[in-house]
């Protein structure tokens, strides 16, 4: 969810920064790198060991949880991600959100956008009942696709990503993955996608079996 339908990756980005500033850190772009596409959880644990910092993990997950109330809500949709979502949807195409953020997260987006997030079939998230292990591991994208009245099987099923866990996670579901990933994450990290993307606007859906777009059908997309 988190990059690849909001645009909200560079806000964490911003709260980690100031959360470690002001405890007399900083969250450089290596560290960006390695923990996108996180829990909440893993992100301020792993932190609070690279950083060596006078904190809890519970106490520096506080503070983004704090942060998160108030500038999550207003992220932006990640280009061509609303158009992607309604045509699936107006094609009869069932889709669900599988992500890492909590549900508490995913609350706060619902809240700001209930129309678009009224779209998806279900939804399933770290730290659900159901769900023993967060991405990179296969068991959110697994559980997702349970979920489906018809139950698909993972080979029938396509994942867009932008994180390196989220691809993980995907592939080891042993399903396709769409990834759209951000300029500083090295290209041999996401070299086994299935396809690679600048944006969601470009992609096609007539390349996976699926409707095509009727508005620009001609229009190329732009490969990675």
């Amino acid at each position: 969810m988190d990059g690849t339908i909001i645009d909200s990756e560079s806000q964490y980005a911003v709260m980690l920064k100031e959360i470690c500033a002001r405890h007399g850190k900083k969250y450089t772009p290596d560290l960006e790198a390695k923990y996108m596409g996180g829990t909440d959880q893993e992100i301020c644990t792993g932190l609070v060991k690279d950083l060596h910092m006078n904190c809890s993990a519970d106490q520096l997950e506080s503070e983004l949880r704090e942060l998160c109330r108030i500038k999550l809500p207003l992220a932006p949709l990640s280009k061509g991600a609303e158009r992607l979502l309604k045509h699936l949807r107006d094609n009869g195409i069932s889709f669900a959100l599988a992500t890492n953020s909590t549900r508490k997260a995913v609350r706060l987006h619902v809240a700001a956008k209930p129309k678009l997030f009224a779209m998806f079939h279900h939804m399933v998230c770290a730290g659900d009942p159901e769900v023993d292990r967060g991405k990179p591991h296969p068991d959110i994208y697994l559980m997702a696709a349970a979920k489906f009245p018809d139950k698909p099987k993972p080979v029938k099923c396509l994942v867009f990503e932008d994180s390196v866990v989220g691809l993980e996670a995907g592939l080891a579901a042993g399903m396709q993955v769409v990834m759209t990933p951000p300029k500083h994450i090295p290209p041999q990290q996401y070299r086994k996608a299935t396809l690679v993307l600048k944006s969601l606007q470009d992609f096609r859906p007539e390349y996976f079996g699926l409707p095509p777009f009727q508005d620009d059908i001609k229009r190329r997309p732009t490969l990675i």
